[in-house]
């Protein structure tokens, strides 16, 4: 009897487990979702040189810290300081291209003035001659020098304005000349260029994948190693789609980081995948098929880490927690 009284005793235990255990789990599924499917990662500024040359000096090294400012590294400034120096020599050019043109102006007015006086003295000295040509004081020779002479004086003068008219054409103000502006923005690029010869980190962070040496050659735009920027560290949680219901940006996530067991971690969505992680993949899945399976499928969802202490590291693996409102 005592042994039946015990083995009924312990059924109504395992049974009450059962119901609570059954109880807890549908109460949970309904206020959370979870999934181990999630993996650290964080905002990378690929480093890359804005100007191609060979690299003088490496101020980092692999790992590294640096603050926003510090130096990374050099490259060979000497062919960008010559590209400077030719380029304020244009502008010295531009500019005394342009007190020429002043000084032109200036000269043609005086030759106008000249010739005209001349002109008008020409003027004068072949009507008179004309009269004594025709009283036979005075050679027809004579008056044909004259003509000739007023006619000489009348293309001087018209050359004469010429000139004034084209250095008239020139804007007034030198700041307004096009060659002048020209060499103006070939300086702004070269000291740019010059400038750009001295690399600094643009974030706070940590170097990684650093490969670069002094002496390496290095061109424009090409990716040399990675900064991965302080406190940007957030979780790609992987959930089935069958999941993601009530899942909404904002809602708080308790998270564990397989790389510090027992330690706990927070964070926030920040935002939901606009498709599966196969629909962007280098070669989707052909569904239309003939030997096509269902697979319920998964679903990117970015939570933002809580800032940490800890020493995060980007592709570690986590447990995430999503507390459903």
């Amino acid at each position: 009897m005592k042994y039946l009284l015990a083995h009924t005793k312990l059924a109504v235990a395992v049974l009450l487990l059962a119901l609570l255990g059954g109880f807890t789990f549908h109460y949970f599924s309904r206020t959370t979702r979870s999934t181990e499917n999630a993996y650290i990662n964080a905002e990378v500024v690929n480093v890359a040189s804005q100007v191609a040359g060979r690299v003088t000096r490496v101020y980092v090294r692999e790992n590294q810290f640096v603050h926003k400012g510090d130096a990374l590294f050099d490259i060979n400034p000497e062919p960008y300081a010559i590209a400077l120096a030719h380029a304020q020599a244009d502008l010295a050019q531009a500019l005394q291209n342009a007190r020429q043109d002043r000084a032109d102006i200036e000269l043609a007015q005086a030759q106008i003035e000249q010739s005209e006086s001349d002109l008008a003295n020409a003027r004068s000295i072949n009507a008179r001659d004309k009269k004594l040509v025709a009283q036979h004081f005075l050679s027809q020779q004579s008056q044909d020098d004259a003509q000739t002479r007023m006619q000489s004086l009348q293309a001087t003068r018209a050359e004469a304005q010429a000139k004034l008219a084209k250095a008239r054409a020139a804007p007034e103000k030198i700041q307004e000349r096009g060659d002048i502006l020209k060499a103006q923005a070939a300086i702004a690029q070269a000291r740019l260029d010059l400038d750009h010869t001295h690399v600094t980190a643009a974030q706070d962070g940590q170097i990684s994948n650093l490969t670069l040496a002094a002496g390496s050659m290095v061109n424009t735009g090409a990716p040399l190693f990675a900064l991965i920027e302080k406190d940007s560290f957030y979780i790609d949680a992987n959930f089935k789609e069958t999941q993601l219901s009530g899942i909404r940006p904002g809602e708080l996530v308790d998270v564990r980081i397989d790389m510090y067991p027992g330690q706990r971690f927070t964070g926030t969505v920040e935002s939901l995948s606009g498709g599966t992680g196969t629909a962007f993949s280098l070669l989707p899945p052909q569904n239309a098929t003939g030997n096509w399976v269902k697979i319920a499928q998964r679903v990117p969802v970015r939570i933002k880490l809580a800032p940490t202490d800890s020493v995060l590291r980007i592709g570690a693996t986590a447990t995430v927690t999503v507390q459903l409102k």
